[in-house]
């Protein structure tokens, strides 16, 4: 049975995840993950560069040290507020005798779709088609062997700042691992915590990291849109730090350990459950962390809606939405943002791997899953294909520039 090496790296605000696994006719298999703090990052950005490669350097040493082998390569997230995207068209036509539309005519599409003038500073990392029209008659999944004169295709076109991507690519190129593609991580989270009906009917993905909430849109089975938040977990422990007179580090504990959005219950005094937090006594009223939290996240929550392209959502995702990523272990979530959306809400948890994989059960690791699932889903797709060629030549004019 034939093995294939994939690795994925989630390069985060507070945390980088390396994870290592093998793929074979059984599926993906878990052998090593390695999770440490993230330094060196502020929203999605390298902002020092020594200090984010020290961080990466250590998740990688963890993750190889417990899969007993070298991690030579691996698919990597990307966010920020530098991401973007738009939806373009293209048109071809076809020539030949017969009409019939071939794989190539996909990827002349593909590539007619992809030439739109972006800022000399940003690079396109994906081009995803989102249907395509032969002869007029819209709504084709796949045209290959139709007959047609003409050949449209509608794309979802993401593009980054040039600088940003290469910035992190330095970072892991330099401890010696190579970069196999980079995903725009709600892509990568889409695929570890969404169900197929879901993307079918339409649902939004919100990923809730630490430093940038990431959204997409997925209907008919594609993506509909995609767009960053420069508000996220950081902006709620820093709410906690100076709403409760307590310094970063221990605000962001306190979130982490007792972060809860539902409204607390008085004793008949009028005062609520105290939380210890130091040995000489110290302590803060439960329900104050609670009210902080709260407040911020429905303040997140209605900048979500904000961000949907049309006002008619209930049509546009029937499904709802899905919240995942750090910020989604927060206690009452789905129940606030029922309330506030008025629309499903529930938290997305990466799927179960086999192997060493306890420690991934859970929504702050759904992009580092689904990295490595973005191998299995989309390797061999046409936007794929089309994707890397346009990737593969930024990375080699990269790499000789940093020789």
């Amino acid at each position: 049975m034939k093995r294939e090496k994939v690795g994925a790296i989630d390069v985060g605000t507070t945390k980088v995840c390396t994870i290592m696994a093998d793929i074979s006719d059984d599926g993906l298999r878990v052998l090593g993950v390695g999770v440490v703090p993230s330094h060196g990052l502020h929203k999605g950005l390298v902002v020092s560069i020594n200090e984010a490669r020290e961080s990466i350097k250590e998740s990688v040493r963890i993750a190889e040290q417990m899969a007993g082998r070298k991690l030579e390569s691996a698919y990597v997230g990307v966010t920020g507020r530098h991401v973007s995207a738009i939806n373009k068209t293209g048109s071809v036509s076809i020539t030949r005798n017969n009409q019939i539309v071939r794989p190539d005519d996909m990827k002349r599409v593909l590539d007619v779709a992809r030439s739109i003038k972006v800022a000399s500073e940003n690079k396109v990392l994906h081009v995803i088609p989102r249907g395509y029209t032969v002869d007029g008659q819209a709504g084709v999944r796949n045209p290959v062997g139709l007959q047609a004169y003409r050949l449209d295709v509608e794309t979802h076109i993401i593009t980054a700042a040039a600088t940003s991507v290469q910035n992190l690519m330095k970072c892991i190129r330099s401890i010696g691992v190579e970069v196999e593609d980079l995903i725009m991580e709600p892509l990568a989270s889409a695929d570890a915590v969404l169900e197929p009906n879901e993307k079918q009917d339409g649902v939004l993905l919100a990923d809730l990291g630490g430093g940038t909430t990431d959204l997409a849109i997925f209907k008919d089975s594609t993506v509909y849109h995609t767009s960053v938040l420069p508000v996220a977990g950081y902006q709620v422990t820093r709410d906690i730090s100076i709403g409760l007179g307590i310094n970063y580090e221990l605000a962001e504990e306190m979130k982490k350990r007792y972060g809860d959005v539902t409204p607390q219950q008085q004793d008949e005094k009028g005062e609520g459950e105290e939380i210890a937090i130091t040995g000489d006594g110290h302590s803060i009223s439960y329900s104050d962390l609670s009210d902080i939290i709260r407040v911020r996240i429905e303040e997140l929550l209605r900048l979500i809606m904000l961000e949907l392209p049309q006002a008619d959502y209930q049509k546009l995702i029937p499904s709802g939405v899905v919240v995942t990523g750090g910020g989604a272990n927060i206690l009452g979530i789905a129940e606030l943002g029922q309330k506030v959306m008025r629309m499903p809400v529930r938290v997305g948890r990466p799927m179960r791997l086999p192997g060493v994989s306890e420690s991934l059960d859970n929504p702050a690791h759904a992009t580092g899953v689904g990295l490595l699932m973005w191998k299995l889903k989309n390797e061999d797709t046409e936007a794929s294909k089309t994707r890397r060629t346009g990737l593969q030549a930024l990375l080699a004019r990269m790499l000789r520039l940093f020789q």
